[in-house]
């Protein structure tokens, strides 16, 4: 069962991973060839972390099959811990309050995106 639900979470964030990326692509080309700021992307881009990790959390859910609180938390510890490593390691920087705070919310809001991917379940997972 433990191997269902990493292998799950990795699934989780892959999917977490492609969507951020593209993302990060539109935002840049928007930026680069229009006259918006990138304050004006802050809650946007925030938004849709959000919205791209309760994805992530329910695909991870949905292929767990069971769990998917456990599948769906998994999947968004493990995809801070990579945000995490890459600030730390690449930056010399720690987390601070506010993305303590924000990190909270993914575990949370990836909980709810395994519970319900798994309440959803269906033969396409």
């Amino acid at each position: 069962m433990h191997h269902r639900i990493f292998s799950s979470a990795l699934y989780g964030i892959l999917t977490i991973l492609i969507l951020v990326i593209v993302a990060s692509l539109i935002s840049s080309t928007l930026l680069k060839f229009t006259t918006l700021q990138e304050s004006s992307f802050t809650w946007i881009l925030l938004g849709f972390s959000f919205l791209a990790v309760f994805i992530g959390g329910f695909i991870s859910g949905g292929r767990s099959g069971q769990k998917g609180w456990i599948a769906g938390g998994t999947t968004a510890i493990l995809y801070s811990l990579v945000i995490f490593l890459v600030q730390f390691l690449g930056y010399n920087q720690g987390f601070d309050g506010e993305q303590l705070l924000i990190h909270t919310g993914y575990v949370l809001i990836a909980i709810v995106g395994g519970i319900l991917g798994v309440n959803v379940r269906g033969e396409s997972f």
